[in-house]
């Protein structure tokens, strides 16, 4: 009795079941996920260095793209590197404070990354809406304050979770049904009573994920409205164009992750739930580069000047 109490209350390690394939498409999986990864902090970097290296990029707007880029780095760099080394080695082990790690930081970067769009969208209605003071409204001491609450509201809401998790009971099984600890796994896996930790986390996603979605889409139903007033057929689509990859992050981002903390258990198999977080733990940042950077023409300029600036010689 005495030896189990200490198993209950001290954990060594937990076994990571990620998907249930054959080994062909482990091989497969293996490679799109590599590519995918390489692809998101290759592509992460590039927008980072642009906007350092361009002056013409020293803005708001480009600032804020800035921090998103460096939290999606973090974000999958705390997840699919151990998910791409359990698909060659087959090693699903993972100790129990790495698990608590991996878990405050993939926290951390997405409710920053939920309060960093709201910011964003904020930047856009500001600079459609009320245009002659933007650069009054928007100014630098505005800017550091969003960047600012952005990382301290992850930060603080991953570390409460993260020490709230650490003091659980894992009594009944080790055995993560996800290739990675997410906190909601992490919860039901515990033998302790869990259910006001339950109610805690649909709580805070709707206080932490649907309340910046609404602040955005306030946002958007002023810019439309505005953009509605505009005469000129090319001056409405300047300015959808100015918000379009904005958006298009949002709908993204916003579309797997809620649905995967919103929407009850029993609608998901563990297969497509573990599916689902593939999408936003790896194909969602893999896409924010390239939507930022193939449907936005000043990056784009902007590149093609550092190419031209770094390779004429």
């Amino acid at each position: 009795m005495k030896e189990y109490l200490i198993n209950c209350t001290v954990q060594r390690e937990f076994h990571l079941l990620a998907f249930s394939i054959s080994a062909d498409l482990q091989l497969v999986l293996f490679i799109g996920i590599l590519v995918m990864y390489l692809l998101t902090v290759l592509g992460n970097l590039i927008i980072t260095g642009l906007i350092y290296l361009t002056p013409q990029l020293h803005t708001p707007m480009y600032y804020f793209l800035c921090n998103l880029s460096v939290q999606d780095i973090i974000y999958v760099s705390s997840v699919l590197p151990k998910f791409l080394s359990i698909l060659v080695t087959g090693d699903a082990r993972i100790t129990f404070p790495a698990c608590i790690t991996q878990m405050f930081f993939f926290a951390f970067c997405a409710v920053s990354e939920f309060t960093l769009l709201s910011s964003m969208a904020y930047d856009r209605y500001v600079a459609i809406c009320i245009p002659l003071h933007y650069i009054t409204i928007m100014n630098k001491s505005l800017c550091i304050i969003l960047f600012s609450i952005s990382w301290f509201v992850g930060f603080l809401n991953s570390l409460s979770y993260a020490v709230l998790v650490s003091t659980l009971s894992f009594c009944n099984s080790q055995d993560i049904s996800n290739f990675y600890c997410d906190l909601k796994t992490m919860i039901a896996l515990s033998s302790d009573d869990i259910t006001y930790i339950k109610m805690l986390v649909y709580v805070e996603s709707i206080f932490l994920g649907l309340t910046p979605f609404v602040l955005i889409l306030v946002s958007y139903t002023c810019i439309i409205a505005t953009v509605i007033k505009i005469r000129s057929s090319a001056g409405r689509v300047k300015a959808f164009s100015s918000c379009s990859s904005h958006l298009t992050v949002v709908i993204l981002f916003y579309g797997t992750s809620l649905s995967s903390y919103m929407v009850p258990e029993s609608q998901y198999s563990p297969e497509q739930d573990k599916f689902l977080s593939l999408l936003y733990t790896a194909v969602v940042p893999m896409l924010n580069p390239l939507v930022y950077t193939l449907r936005n023409k000043q990056v784009l300029r902007a590149m093609d000047n550092i190419l031209k600036r770094y390779l004429k010689f």
